[in-house]
């Protein structure tokens, strides 16, 4: 079964070619550029590179949110065309639980998190054993304090964009977490392709037209941006 998986829901972008959980190839990039122009680039080098034909794909996956508004309609629209064009399912999973299955080598208490702004996260907590991982809450919108009380003694491992600010806030009152080094924070692609193996297993898959976003809430405007009608 081969998967090509993107993920640009965030600053960074991936994506990833498997059969199966066997990884045949991963590109990914934090260059600051826009995923309009880098993502189906990405993709297009990454399969002739290894000589692969995308006729031969059998399923589409994305994380479909929470994230970057823009960065998540720019890769539902990426899969939604390769989709379309082809006449292949698209499996759409959680950015968060994509984090946590980007993970490893760590076991323990995974505290996914991204930058909401205005004070908030995306959240949500994972517990990973190995290869084996199991959800803990649903994905959700929190404000730093709320997270602090949730998280309280206990032991917590926090990834994601918003990981640096998490634990800036929260290690003084919050003595158990511990933060992953930088390069462990981002959503890879084959994290996608793990995340969405388990929703095909569940019988999660879509159409194209059918594939939608995932937003959590309302995008956030700053009072600097609002403008006066």
């Amino acid at each position: 079964m081969k998967i090509l998986s993107f993920d640009s829901s965030s600053v960074s972008a991936s994506v990833c070619l498997t059969d199966n959980y066997k990884i045949i190839a991963q590109t990914f990039q934090n260059c600051g550029l826009t995923h309009s122009s880098t993502l189906l680039p990405m993709a297009e080098s990454m399969l002739k590179g290894c000589f692969f034909d995308i006729n031969d794909v059998d399923f589409f996956a994305i994380s479909v949110g929470p994230g970057s508004f823009t960065g998540i309609r720019i890769g539902i629209a990426t899969v939604k065309g390769l989709a379309f064009a082809l006449n292949k399912p698209c499996i759409g999973v959680s950015t968060l639980e994509a984090m946590a299955e980007s993970i490893h080598g760590i076991d323990g208490n995974i505290c996914c998190t991204m930058d909401a702004r205005a004070g908030q996260l995306y959240q949500a907590f994972f517990e990973k054993n190995g290869e084996n991982l199991v959800r803990l809450c649903d994905d959700r919108v929190i404000k730093l304090e709320e997270l602090a009380h949730k998280i309280n003694e206990s032991k917590q491992i926090i990834v994601g964009d918003g990981a640096q600010l998490c634990y800036n806030k929260l290690s003084p009152i919050c003595k158990n977490i511990k933060i992953v080094p930088e390069h462990m924070r981002f959503t890879y692609a084959y994290g996608v392709t793990r995340a969405a193996i388990k929703a095909l297993k569940r019988c999660e898959q879509v159409s194209a037209e059918q594939l939608d976003a995932y937003y959590l809430r309302p995008p956030y405007i700053s009072q600097s941006k609002k403008v006066k009608l």
